[in-house]
């Protein structure tokens, strides 16, 4: 029988977050990684099972996903390590859900939308920071504008980062997109600015290539789809650097260079202290040619954020509320998800011409 939640990553930054949750909250995961040591050392300390394997050969990990009805997936990076799980998770009959926020893994399981109806698996990306509350946001303002044919979404710059969010970073940051007319359209990072207010007054804000330019269209249908980061102090300037630098950063020696000093010098994540002190704020806007309207999110912390979202989003597939086939966060739980987790209020402006 399948019954159990498998957390996969678990001894990482963001998994072990989510894992301790798990267990004030009374659940019994069980806890998975390619690290058999670190997970059992944690597993133990909190009095769940554990599970040890890799993701480069199918026969160990379909063992691992024995008894598991759904897979919560944290190991980054996963440019690397969401396929061969979704695979697996289609083969075994596993819902998948993972803490993303990555535009090829968007696309990537999007890919697989028939597949996964076929099996009647869930695939869902962005269980997370990155896209939940963006993706209810833009689910909201679409449902405000029903006719919408552009989005815009902003966000803070995060002032602090987990080793892996680093890394992910360094993958993806020499390179911008945006959505146009239904397409993808790749464009250097920072190509588009604007001044936003996302809570606190305006703010200038550089175009960043956030999840929601994939996940955002397959929820609400929008063709043209922007996100944006704003920029305090030095943030601007990282971006123009990498704006600049984009073709040299991409090349594979400075990649395997950039992610080498990350895993030596970049900080596990924030501390408890700095978590608990934290805030977000997110910023959206739907326009229709005619008529514009704005809301706005305030959020917990993000690492704290994301724990919560992972957790209820995968103890509401555990309880089989799930929508076969691929999902985005609002299409499987709707725009008002995001209202279930403690600490996270919206606010409208009132409509205004375009």
């Amino acid at each position: 029988m399948r019954d159990r939640l498998l957390i996969y990553g678990a001894n990482g930054y963001t998994g072990e977050l989510i894992a301790r949750l798990a267990a004030s909250k009374g659940l019994s995961p069980i806890l998975a990684g390619r690290d058999g040591e670190a997970v059992a050392r944690l597993a133990g300390s909190l009095g769940f099972a554990h599970r040890a394997f890799s993701l480069t050969d199918p026969a160990p990990v379909d063992a691992g996903l024995e008894g598991v009805a759904v897979v919560l997936h944290c190991a980054g990076p996963f440019s690397r390590t969401a396929g061969p799980m979704v695979e697996a998770c289609l083969r075994n009959g596993a819902h998948y859900l993972d803490i993303t926020g990555e535009v090829d893994i968007f696309e990537a399981n999007a890919a697989r939308d028939g597949p996964a109806r076929a099996a009647g698996v869930m695939v869902l990306s962005g269980a997370g920071l990155d896209v939940t509350p963006t993706d209810c946001l833009a689910a909201h303002l679409k449902r405000r504008l029903p006719g919408a044919t552009h989005l815009a979404l902003g966000l803070d710059a995060a002032p602090w980062v987990s080793r892996g969010t680093v890394k992910t970073l360094i993958e993806t940051f020499h390179l911008g997109m945006a959505r146009q007319d239904g397409r993808l359209v790749i464009e250097p990072i920072g190509h588009r600015t604007r001044t936003i207010d996302i809570g606190r007054g305006p703010v200038r804000a550089i175009s960043v290539p956030w999840g929601d330019v994939s996940s955002a269209y397959h929820s609400t249908g929008i063709p043209n789809i922007e996100v944006y980061v704003a920029t305090p102090g030095g943030v601007g300037a990282v971006f123009g650097l990498a704006r600049r630098l984009s073709s040299v950063l991409a090349r594979p020696p400075v990649q395997r260079a950039l992610q080498a000093i990350a895993g030596r010098l970049a900080r596990p994540g924030p501390t408890e202290a700095q978590r608990r002190g934290g805030s977000m704020l997110i910023w959206g806007e739907a326009r229709d040619g005619a008529r514009t309207v704005t809301s706005r999110l305030r959020l917990p912390e993000g690492y704290n954020l994301t724990a919560l979202v992972a957790l209820e989003m995968a103890g509401r597939a555990l309880r089989g509320d799930v929508k076969p086939g691929y999902q985005t966060p609002s299409s499987a739980y709707g725009a008002d998800l995001i209202l279930a987790i403690p600490g996270c209020t919206r606010s409208d402006e009132g409509e205004r011409p375009a």
